[in-house]
C-alpha cells in the first residue's frame, strides 16, 4: 500500500474510550506513521462531551471534537446536561454536534425521546453553525423524514456517520446537505452493496471514518481495538471500489472533512 503523499482525517473516533485514551500517545504515533494527520473525537453523552473538549484543547490541530448526546444515551437527559454542553461550543476544537441521530436497534431509550432531542440538536446546529454528525441504525426512512421536516432549514452541513444505508438514502441525505462517511464495514466481504453506494457518491461528499474503537476494517478486522491508523484501509477499500489512487482518494475526503468543520 502506497501511502507515502497522501493526508486522511479520521472523522469520527471515540479516543476517550478507555481502549484507546490508556495508550494515546501510541495512538497518535500510529495514526501519524500512517499519514493519519487529523482525527475528530465523537462525544455520546456529557461526560464524554466534556472529555473530547478537554483533548481538543490538549491537541491543537490534531485533535478536534464534536460534543452531543448519542440516541441511546438520551433516555434521562435533562435541560440542565443540555445546557452545560452547549456551553463547551465555546472550546477550542470543538467544531460539531453529535453524535446524534435514531436507533431502532437498542431499547435503550423510547423513540419519541430520542426524535425530541434529535431535533434540538438539528436546530442547535442550525442556530450555531456547527455541523452535525448523525447516527443512523434500522431506521433510515426515520432519518429521512426528520430531515424532511427540517426543511426550512436547509442546507444542513453534517455527516451521516458510519453509513450503512442505500443509495437512495444516500441521496436523500446530501439533497439536505449533509456528507456521507464509511467505516470498516465497507470492506467487509458481506458488504458489496455498500461498496455499491461508495462508488457512486459524489468525491466531494465523501468521508472516511474508523468509530474506533469499534468496526475494524479487512485486513485488520481481527486487531481489537480499532484505532484511527486503520483508516488507512477503508479508504484503500474505497479507491479501489471507484478505480482512483489512494492518494486521491485521501486528498479529497480530507478536503472535505476540513471544509466541513471550518478547520
Amino acid at each position: 500500500m502506497d501511502f507515502s503523499d497522501c493526508c486522511l482525517f479520521d472523522t469520527h473516533a471515540h479516543l476517550d474510550d478507555p481502549r484507546l485514551a490508556e495508550q494515546l500517545e501510541f495512538v497518535l504515533l500510529r495514526a501519524a506513521a500512517a499519514q493519519v494527520r487529523q482525527m475528530m473525537t465523537i462525544a455520546t453523552d456529557l461526560a464524554s462531551s466534556q472529555r473530547a473538549a478537554e483533548l481538543a484543547g490538549r491537541f491543537p490541530g490534531q485533535i478536534y471534537a464534536a460534543i452531543g448526546f448519542q440516541p441511546n444515551n438520551c433516555a434521562a437527559l435533562t435541560n440542565g446536561e443540555w445546557d452545560q454542553m452547549v456551553a463547551l461550543a465555546s472550546s477550542p476544537g470543538v467544531v460539531a454536534t453529535g453524535e446524534t441521530g435514531l436507533d431502532r436497534y437498542w431499547n435503550d431509550c423510547p423513540f419519541d425521546v430520542q426524535q425530541h432531542w434529535f431535533d434540538r440538536h438539528i436546530q442547535w446546529s442550525a442556530d450555531s453553525g456547527l455541523p452535525l454528525v448523525i447516527h443512523m441504525r434500522d431506521c433510515e426512512q426515520d432519518i429521512v423524514d426528520s430531515l424532511e421536516q427540517h426543511k426550512t432549514l436547509w442546507p444542513l452541513a453534517g455527516i451521516m456517520h458510519s453509513f450503512t444505508g442505500t443509495l437512495e438514502t444516500a441521496q436523500r441525505c446530501m439533497e439536505a446537505g449533509l456528507h456521507i462517511s464509511f467505516a470498516g464495514m465497507v470492506t467487509y466481504k458481506n458488504a458489496a452493496d455498500l461498496r455499491d453506494v461508495a462508488r457512486q457518491i459524489p468525491l466531494d461528499r465523501l468521508l472516511v471514518e474508523t468509530d474506533s474503537p469499534y468496526l475494524s476494517p479487512e485486513p485488520v478486522r481481527k486487531h481489537r481495538p480499532n484505532e484511527p491508523a486503520m483508516v488507512i484501509h477503508t479508504a484503500q477499500c474505497i479507491a479501489n471500489e471507484r478505480g482512483i489512487s489512494l492518494n486521491e482518494l485521501a486528498k479529497a475526503s480530507t478536503s472535505n472533512a476540513r471544509r466541513l468543520l471550518g478547520i
